[in-house]
């Protein structure tokens, strides 16, 4: 779309946004129209709306969908495989039945929540959900109940730790952009995630259990007769299995994170090398090839057996993956059709202290388009010059960092992909993700805010 600049203001554009997911919300709900194409319909309307030229409303709508698709489908594909191997063999149950053990039925949520805090400090949030799944639904089988007391502390815990802790990208871009102390935001971040977590996740998790009591459905990696596991694998096995990927792309984020205070140079090749060994695709695809191995061909499954059980993993995952993916061309289309930049524009002198006023930004950009790595980068990008021009104490520009990520965060809907993979990986409708998800996302919000809040204030 070169050479084409949008004229409509910021107000018609948000409330094109907003009639949009609207009429998304009437077609799923109301109309039981698939949501796939209900996705792409209202892409499609909502990009004649905001005049983007129509010669570039096709590429649009297919680069957006492409650009979220090419991610989803690996991360989404080869974790499901993972995740088949891990519960074919009856790793997944082995595991699950070990943890109850040691921390008993009431308390496996919280185990379950603990753990997906310690593999989210590395891994990404969907590339973590995909990875502690098989375990997730072994113990919601084994235990029985519903899926959300165990899901969900599990989910919001990954979320926590992808939005507010180095080394992910999302705070890490923030502090170069405020120039913010790495350091610092590491380790406040480290102690406020429990806390965020244990309420907007491990609390919720209870509640909204007991309101959508629904038990498990039919799994994501299939159902496996107890009778039909010959000798499973032992605990240490399949825990090697699992944080193989953890390991991997902990050396990705782990060198970003170096990068970024100094300590290596990014243009050395063995960085380079060890970063794309370390990326998420590749790490997931690495181990997935050592559990064919030591889940597979070690046991005895090998070949056309082997194949098979792969390829049974890929059919639950397809509606998962283009819904992802559809969810992803919404929210490119809001893009492309500029409504970031008029809101940017028109937020940019709102009068309110920074630390709000970054808040604030950072809620709308993600209310309207979607992806909390773009609303914080948006927001951020904008506040730097008043927060580094600003006389502000080392703590209290980490505490403007965490605020921006707080706000990034809020309320994810149907213009953000990881509203999709999470309500259809749970099996999920709409109205129920909207009921769940959508309400754990503005909790975590609010709650990170007030933190943020609280040390502004203190230092």
């Amino acid at each position: 779309m070169d050479g084409w600049t949008q004229t409509m203001s910021a107000g018609s554009l948000l409330s094109i946004a907003a009639a949009a997911v609207l009429l998304l919300l009437v077609l799923i709900i109301k109309f039981k129209v698939h949501a796939f194409l209900a996705l792409i319909l209202v892409s499609l309307l909502t990009a004649f709306a905001t005049n983007i030229p129509f010669q570039a409303i096709v590429p649009t709508l297919v680069n957006s969908f492409g650009g979220t698709l090419g991610a989803v489908a690996l991360l989404v594909g080869l974790g499901a495989m993972l995740g088949k191997l891990v519960e074919h063999s009856g790793g997944a149950k082995v595991l699950a039945d070990k943890m109850i053990e040691l921390f008993g039925e009431k308390r496996a949520p919280f185990a379950l929540g603990i753990a997906s805090l310690l593999m989210g400090f590395p891994i990404f949030f969907d590339a973590g959900l995909i990875v502690m799944l098989p375990i997730i639904f072994a113990v919601a089988r084994r235990l029985g109940g519903p899926i959300l007391l165990y899901a969900m502390p599990a989910a919001a815990a990954f979320s926590v730790m992808h939005v507010f802790l180095p080394p992910h990208p999302g705070p890490v871009t923030a502090s170069e952009l405020y120039e913010a102390n790495l350091g610092l935001l590491l380790l406040t971040g480290v102690i406020i995630a429990f806390p965020m977590w244990w309420v907007s996740g491990y609390m919720w998790g209870k509640f909204v259990a007991k309101r959508y009591p629904f038990p498990l459905g039919k799994a994501l990696f299939g159902e496996v007769k107890e009778e039909e596991i010959v000798n499973p694998p032992s605990v240490g096995t399949v825990i090697f299995m699992l944080t193989l990927p953890l390991i991997l792309i902990f050396m990705n984020t782990g060198l970003d994170f170096m990068r970024s205070v100094g300590v290596v140079d990014s243009e050395q090749g063995w960085f380079q090398l060890l970063t794309a060994l370390g990326s998420t695709p590749i790490a997931l695809l690495i181990s997935t090839f050592v559990a064919m191995l030591v889940l597979g061909q070690r046991r005895g499954v090998e070949g056309s057996a082997l194949e098979k059980v792969l390829d049974s993993s890929l059919a639950p995952i397809c509606s998962v993956v283009l819904i992802t993916g559809a969810g992803g061309m919404f929210g490119g289309v809001l893009r492309a059709s500029g409504i970031g930049d008029a809101l940017s524009g028109s937020l940019s002198d709102l009068g309110l202290p920074i630390i709000v006023a970054a808040y604030v930004i950072a809620v709308i950009m993600r209310l309207a388009q979607g992806s909390a790595t773009v609303a914080l980068v948006t927001a951020a990008g904008l506040m730097a010059p008043a927060v580094i021009g600003g006389d502000f104490s080392a703590m209290q520009v980490v505490a403007i960092t965490l605020a921006t990520a707080a706000g990034s965060v809020f309320a994810g809907h149907v213009n953000d992909s990881g509203f999709w993979l999470v309500g259809r990986l749970l099996g999920m409708d709409v109205k129920t993700t909207l009921k769940t998800w959508t309400v754990q996302q503005a909790l975590e919000s609010v709650i990170g805010f007030v933190f943020a809040c609280i040390i502004f204030m203190m230092f």
